[in-house]
């Protein structure tokens, strides 16, 4: 079964299943401030979709939501808090759940997205993007995958750290269009983009995002995604441009403790699906270069599993390497 074909029966089976939870626990409601571990750093991408959602949630939720960041081993100290936390809906977890997967995939971790966790809802997601600089000669895919082929193994690409979801994405598009290029890894998304403007790597993986307000000083060749982002309309997917890709991103994903009940679990679900669709979030979210993108949690996990099984080959990859 292909990946969308995946999607569409899981969404089926999760409508079918989740239908009668939905009328049953509508009237669930939290009593107290519900505490959302961020496991990363504030200021950055998932950061910012925690900030946002924490400032209209009053419009659903009676009780607040409080972002507590608890970085860490690349996300997995605030992980591992949040699993071992009460599974009672005063504590969750926001987090970039294509980074979680990718790292509990690349080294033995303490938790899993899959066995740690109740996948409670996606939110949001970060798309990975191909840039170069504003005054490279690459003015298409095309010209960069010829001279990569040209010159195998010369040409120089940043990404935002080994086996992260902008390295893994950057991978799969070089190993899918049989490429070879040295990497050099950057920390974080506002580093490699200033490595690209200042022309440090011929080219660079990282969140499409990043490319706002820089237009004039760099330039995104493609988006490593089967659709265009919404906010960012006007950069082509490669599908589009005939080059192919491995469909890795990083979903905004809330996680729950893994015995959380089905009561308070689905009342979550249907709130945060409210907070989605408020127009007010979804202005708070193009400010910084977003959009929202809900899942329910069957269909998050669904995709997770997805892009487990693509990533794996490339993980098994980097293994070899190391």
């Amino acid at each position: 079964m292909d990946r969308r074909n995946f999607l569409r029966v899981s969404a089926a089976a999760s409508a079918l299943t989740l239908a009668p939870l939905n009328a049953a626990f509508a009237d669930w409601k939290p009593r107290r401030p519900i505490n959302v571990i961020l496991p990363y750093k504030a200021g950055g991408g998932t950061d910012s979709f925690g900030r946002a959602i924490t400032a209209v949630s009053d419009k659903v939720l009676s009780v607040p939501l409080v972002i507590v960041n608890k970085p860490g081993s690349s996300g997995i100290t605030g992980a591992t808090e949040a699993a071992g936390a009460r599974p009672d809906g005063n504590t969750i977890m926001l987090t970039s759940a294509g980074s979680f997967l990718l790292t509990s995939m690349l080294r033995e971790t303490k938790v899993n997205p899959f066995d740690s966790f109740r996948i409670v809802a996606q939110i949001g997601n970060l798309s990975s993007s191909l840039m170069v600089p504003a005054d490279s000669p690459y003015q298409s895919i095309d010209d960069l995958v010829a001279d990569a082929k040209a010159n195998p193994g010369k040409l120089r690409w940043g990404h935002t750290g080994r086996g992260g979801v902008h390295h893994v994405s950057g991978q799969g598009f070089l190993n899918a269009n049989g490429l070879k290029a040295q990497d050099v890894p950057f920390k974080g998304g506002s580093a490699i983009r200033a490595a690209v403007i200042g022309a440090q790597v011929d080219f660079g993986f990282t969140g499409v995002q990043q490319a706002a307000g820089f237009e004039n000083e760099l330039r995104v060749l493609g988006l490593n995604a089967g659709s265009r982002d919404k906010v960012m309309s006007d950069v082509p997917t490669f599908t589009e441009q005939g080059h192919a890709f491995v469909d890795i991103s990083s979903p905004i994903v809330l996680f729950a403790p893994k015995t959380m009940d089905d009561e308070i679990a689905v009342g979550m679900e249907a709130a945060i699906k409210e907070i989605a669709a408020l127009p007010e979030f979804a202005e708070i979210m193009a400010k910084r270069g977003n959009s929202p993108a809900f899942l329910s949690g069957a269909e998050a996990e669904a995709r997770l599993k997805a892009m487990q099984e693509q990533a794996a080959p490339i993980i098994d990859q980097l293994k070899s390497e190391s």
